[in-house]
């Protein structure tokens, strides 16, 4: 996730202060000690007010029965404590920490918290529907992440889900807040929420992930216990968040794509933007650059084209990778056991391409029934010393889809992608903690589209379609999304500029 930041670190050493600086010593401190001590404070406010993020980074808590405050009154509160806490980063001089780990927390920690406040723009909280990773993909996650070995930690677990229904009654309010001031979410988004919903709803408590926590404990009486929970209280909490958003949400919620039909807008996309990538770049450059970047990769397509297919037509060529009969799977099994091994071969490669290799496992994972074609794309969660990492993927509809795509996305995902970066991070000594709670798209997505290409350098690719492939779809969604949200793209003109790519069975765009 931050490999790229590694090479300054690996003989280096941080310094903590032992308590917090006051007005008057304060710039008496080192800028290292300074910056060290508000990533003290930053890390424990967030784990403490945001526990769930620790599963994501593979952090290790204390406690496991914390559940996100996601009430309005908490967030002032979070804007009081990002702003004051942002006004010290800036006034520590991060000149003076370069070549250090304090200059890699500092940088990290003063683009986290300028994030923060402009996001603001956006008022996520009052539109928060979102099927590619809202809470109601991330707490069922969790609940097959969460201890349950003691007798402590079962009833922290039963602590936590049972505030689980308050927490989705206030989303509901949050909602409803949000259309009175004009702000929603896209009704395509909001049906495919509700489908997921839907399906965390249509199995038994037994089958449900949320009961993961009573399979794991072997624990009679904790299971009973579990079991009522989902039934009594978690179920019917998600049956008035399904029931809201299919009966009242949809209807108010926005039909256009673009976020500038919420109020603040436009300031909301450049903040996102900002947010994403870490550079200050106006979306109009990124859709130049995005139009000239897939226009340089169709050019290498063609080349690629006329070598293997004798055809130099781009259309052509990605119809004929497409229509290849040899590049499709049969079965949910063979699309699986076909990932398992690219990832077995990348990682048995690997050690002949970097200086140290990472030892901790990554597993090939299937999406739970619930998430399955409901729009969720495969993705990696990162793992620690007491869990291996996961890559997730969906294996719905194997028939439509391509083995060189799954090649390039198990690269992306795990090796030389996503998990060598993450891995790779999480063995460097010296490292303030706060760094594994901040991640940016940018520079983390970047390291695992070039591993892409560095899997091809490598030999790994078995497909004549994976590199011609994963040539065809980068930079696109450089252009599509500032073309939705600035330039007035239609749901069709995005469809079909990303199936031109043939990244995607027809099936996904929706």
């Amino acid at each position: 996730m931050r490999a790229w930041i590694a090479p300054v670190l690996l003989a280096m050493a941080a310094c903590h202060s032992e308590a917090p600086p006051t007005e008057t010593t304060a710039e008496a401190l080192s800028p290292a000690v300074r910056i060290n001590e508000i990533a003290d404070r930053y890390y424990e406010w967030r784990l403490a007010t945001m526990p769930e993020t620790a599963y994501f980074a593979a952090i290790e808590l204390e406690r496991h029965d914390g559940i996100y405050d996601n009430s309005l009154v908490a967030l002032q509160k979070e804007h009081a404590f990002v702003d004051g806490l942002l006004a010290e980063v800036e006034g520590v001089d991060g000149a003076s920490l370069r070549g250090s780990p304090e200059w890699i927390t500092y940088a990290l920690l003063e683009r986290e918290l300028q994030s923060l406040v402009g996001l603001r723009a956006c008022r996520n909280e009052l539109w928060g529907v979102n099927q590619m990773g809202g809470w109601h993909l991330a707490y069922p996650q969790i609940a097959s992440l969460q201890p349950v070995d003691t007798p402590a930690y079962r009833d922290q677990a039963l602590s936590r889900y049972s505030k689980m229904p308050a927490m989705i009654d206030v989303e509901i309010e949050n909602l409803r807040t949000g259309i009175e001031e004009g702000y929603s979410a896209p009704k395509a988004v909001v049906r495919r929420v509700v489908a997921q919903v839907e399906g965390l709803l249509a199995v038994p408590a037994e089958e449900s992930p949320f009961y993961s926590l009573a399979r794991r404990a072997e624990d009679p009486a904790f299971s009973q216990s579990v079991r009522e929970l989902i039934e009594q209280q978690i179920n019917p909490a998600l049956e008035r968040y399904r029931d809201y958003l299919a009966n009242d949400y949809v209807e108010a919620a926005r039909e256009v794509l673009s976020v500038t039909a919420n109020p603040n807008g436009a300031e909301c996309y450049a903040a996102s933007l900002q947010h994403y990538t870490t550079l200050d770049r106006s979306g109009r450059e990124v859709y130049e650059l995005g139009q000239s970047t897939v226009a340089a990769n169709k050019a290498s397509v063609i080349e690629m084209g006329e070598s293997v297919y004798e055809l130099s037509d781009f259309v052509e060529i990605i119809e004929r990778a497409k229509s290849d009969p040899g590049d499709r799977f049969a079965t949910r099994e063979a699309l699986l056991e076909f990932s398992k091994d690219a990832v077995r071969r990348a990682e048995q490669e690997m050690p002949k391409w970097v200086g140290r290799m990472p030892e901790q496992a990554a597993e090939v994972v299937p999406f739970p029934p619930h998430e399955e074609g409901t729009g969720r794309s495969a993705h990696y969660n990162p793992g620690n010393e007491n869990r291996p990492a996961e890559y997730r993927i969906p294996l719905d509809k194997p028939e439509d889809r391509s083995r060189g795509n799954s090649e390039s996305t198990a690269f992306h995902e795990v090796w030389p992608g996503h998990h060598l970066q993450v891995a790779t991070f999480q063995a460097i000594e010296g490292l303030h903690p706060v760094t594994s709670l901040i991640w940016f798209s940018g520079p983390g997505e970047g390291w695992a589209r070039y591993s892409e290409a560095l899997a091809e350098e490598m030999g790994l690719y078995t497909t004549v379609t994976g590199p011609i492939l994963r040539r065809a779809w980068p930079a696109r969604g450089m252009v599509v999304d500032p073309g939705i949200h600035l330039f007035g793209w239609t749901r069709e003109e995005a469809k079909a500029y990303m199936a031109e790519s043939g990244r995607f069975p027809v099936s996904s765009a929706r």
